[in-house]
């Protein structure tokens, strides 16, 4: 039985270049699903959606109800106190 690892260093070199391997290719793909978002927002913009609004719209959406409404109030406190309101 043959051991493929090549040790350098005391480190598992082939092992090493699988974990980077995998994680450059995820990275590329993940900067393609990026650009692909990127132009939904634009095609949004155009049809006259606000994209900022539509970050926070998602933004909100990840959060639980309570998380959102604990949110609220002290974005709403702090406002107050800055004399925003």
């Amino acid at each position: 039985m043959t051991d493929t690892t090549t040790d350098v260093g005391g480190i598992a070199a082939d092992r090493l270049r699988s974990f980077i391997e995998r994680i450059e290719r995820l990275e590329e793909e993940k900067k393609g699903i990026q650009d692909d978002i990127k132009e939904i927002y634009a095609e949004a913009k155009g049809t006259g959606f606000e994209p900022k609004v539509i970050r926070k719209v998602i933004s909100l959406r990840k959060k639980s109800k309570e998380d959102r409404q604990e949110e609220e109030t002290l974005l709403e406190l702090y406002k107050q106190a800055l004399g925003m309101e």
